[in-house]
């Protein structure tokens, strides 16, 4: 595991220019995609990138790590028009070619096999140690499925809706196993807010108590942290 600790511009721009990288090098990579406030500077600098000429999306095939249950992909909140309005509308990626888990499970898994298996799964972390929607307790072994969300969590995304009653209490989400099979992972933490977590994903013990643990046992894992999620370590 490899931990980079950085101004949070410097850290967007060395997670873009690994996401390059892989680009570059295999222009149909796979790529698992996570959602949230700490990815939007992100997914902007690779659409700069790709304006620039930089980075080709045509072959490139993405499977989206989560999407709340119950909820319109056209809604506003929906993890789709995320993607669409932060990423997907901005580059030259073929609709064809973007994946989302909602209420597939097994059928998920199976595209990501018939797609290679992941080469990269970019991963934000939660204030309670929770990757994707793995929520503390998850298995690792756990697989694309159904799962309830823990309190913390739509207390977290409440920000995101008029209020907290209106958050999804179930979600989609691409399972620890599943992420763990990538070749490579990127886990962006960004804020004092997540410090606590990131602290305990590093050097507390590896547990299903905090999910982000985990990583460690991958061979090929980068946590990319600003000094303010660092800060504790």
């Amino acid at each position: 595991m490899r931990i980079i600790i950085s101004t949070t511009g410097e850290c967007i721009r060395k997670a873009a220019a690994a996401i390059s990288e892989i680009i570059k090098r295999k222009p149909n990579a796979t790529l698992g995609l996570a959602t949230g406030s700490t990815m939007i500077p992100l997914y902007r600098e690779l659409v700069r990138l790709y304006k620039k000429g930089e980075i080709d999306f045509s072959r490139v095939r993405t499977f989206n790590l989560d999407e709340y249950a119950d909820l319109s992909f056209n809604d506003k909140n929906s993890y789709h028009r995320y993607m669409n309005r932060n990423f997907f509308n901005k580059v030259n990626i073929k609709k064809l070619n973007v994946h989302f888990p909602a209420s597939k499970g097994d059928e998920y898994e199976k595209e990501i096999k018939n797609s290679g298996g992941l080469d990269l799964v970019l991963l934000g972390i939660g204030t309670n140690g929770h990757i994707a929607f793995n929520e503390p307790g998850s298995s690792f072994n756990s697989r694309t499925r159904k799962i309830k969300l823990s309190d913390s969590t739509i207390k977290s995304n409440s920000r995101f809706f008029t209020s907290a009653r209106r958050v999804p209490e179930e979600a989609y989400t691409m399972g620890i196993k599943t992420i763990m099979r990538s070749r490579k992972i990127i886990l962006l933490a960004f804020g004092t807010k997540k410090s606590n977590a990131v602290l305990r994903a590093i050097k507390g013990p590896i547990t299903e108590k905090i999910p982000a643990s985990v990583l460690r046992q991958h061979k090929d894992a980068t946590f990319i942290l600003d000094r303010k999620a660092a800060a504790q370590l």
